[in-house]
């Protein structure tokens, strides 16, 4: 995985050790890199991914690792070695076949995917943030929405026709979106629909807890609140939704919200490998159990990192959290480690610093906390 944190521990190794004595080989499926944070400005339409995207075969001829294209399958702990998947094309047919790497020390660092909790109808219904094509998919879709109201209007200058766009997760990526989607709206005009403005724009954030931002302090995340109510977005909080259908979002009262696109932002879970992780521990999430070494409690060889690894340190009665500063803590730790290991030295633990978070409400406004 060549995400926040695998990307940056093939750069660390790469610049320390190259090609002359080590063999670094990082795997991902994809052949650039956009840090997912940012997935949300692709979607409105905000940020060009292919002038902020990192393309890998430069990348790692510049910092001394090798790129593989593939998607793990599997894992042979015994044999030491991780199978690919076969690669295919955009039409379903066999670039290459499926391929088997040897490793001294496995690194696993391949992220999450959006987590639908079972819900019915989200998978049909509901797009997610999880990937650039994802982005871009959503992104295509808004702009036709946008097209079809825009037309309207043209036709009939009383229509009320709006632009409907439910959102489902009060966490950092529904709230970014849904001011996001505004700025957007206000761009329109320079791309060919003029008629187009925020006013047309109907979005409605959708929460099952209390508050929106938990992971802010109460005041903060009030502040965000206000913020998105005042820029037009309709905050429903302590609604839980029970399904997804084509005409929109059911809450547990029975309520449709009616949507002509949504998304679905609500909680992460470890991506899952389809040939399993030959007996390495996991939680119930799917996540790589690890000690605070970030060594897999299973087998030592392998380590796992960011938002695919359970870590759980000593004094703490949560597991370290799915974010970006986390993977990049993490990285660090591992490379220390693994340079650890090869000299024969002691291994040193995790220890997770958080930093605060930020949420950026576009060009809005921002609110977030420091720390230290």
């Amino acid at each position: 995985g060549g995400g926040a944190a695998g990307l940056e521990l093939a750069t660390r190794l790469g610049a320390r050790y190259g090609r002359a004595h080590h063999d670094i080989i990082l795997v991902d499926e994809n052949r650039t890199h956009i840090w997912k944070p940012l997935l949300h400005e692709v979607a409105a339409g905000s940020l060009d991914a292919n002038l902020d995207e990192v393309g890998y075969r430069g990348h790692c001829h510049k910092w001394g690792y090798r790129y593989f294209k593939g998607t793990l399958a599997g894992i042979d702990r015994a044999a030491q070695r991780i199978d690919l998947a076969p690669i295919l094309d955009d039409r379903g047919n066999e670039v290459v076949g499926a391929q088997q790497l040897r490793y001294e020390y496995l690194v696993l660092a391949y992220g999450s995917v959006t987590n639908d909790f079972g819900t019915p109808g989200v998978r049909e219904n509901c797009m997610f943030l999880d990937r650039r094509a994802d982005a871009d998919r959503f992104r295509d879709r808004l702009l036709d929405q946008c097209l079809r109201v825009s037309r309207a209007m043209l036709v009939d200058e009383a229509s009320d026709a709006r632009v409907r766009v439910s959102i489902v997760g009060g966490g950092a990526t529904g709230v970014e979106l849904a001011a996001e989607l505004f700025n957007a709206a206000d761009a329109l005009g320079y791309y060919g629909l003029e008629v187009f403005d925020r006013g047309r724009l109907k979005v409605t954030l959708v929460e099952a807890g209390p508050r929106i931002l938990p992971a802010l302090p109460e005041r903060l995340a009030e502040s965000a609140r206000d913020e998105l109510q005042n820029l037009g977005v309709r905050v429903r909080t302590a609604t839980p939704i029970v399904e997804s259908t084509s005409a929109g979002m059911i809450t547990g009262d029975g309520e449709l919200i009616e949507a002509d696109l949504q998304v679905w932002a609500a909680g992460v879970k470890a991506k899952p490998i389809t040939g399993g992780l030959d007996g390495l521990e996991l939680s119930r999430s799917g996540q790589v159990v690890v000690s605070p070494t970030l060594q897999s409690v299973t087998d030592p060889k392998i380590f796992a990192l960011g938002d695919c690894a359970f870590c759980m340190l000593p004094g703490r009665d949560r597991p370290i959290p799915p974010r970006a500063q986390a993977a990049h803590q993490m990285a660090a730790t591992a490379f220390d480690n693994l340079r650890r290991l090869m000299d024969g030295k002691p291994l040193r633990d995790f220890d997770y610093r958080d930093r605060g978070s930020l949420v950026s409400l576009s060009r809005f406004s921002t609110v977030g906390t420091l720390m230290g």
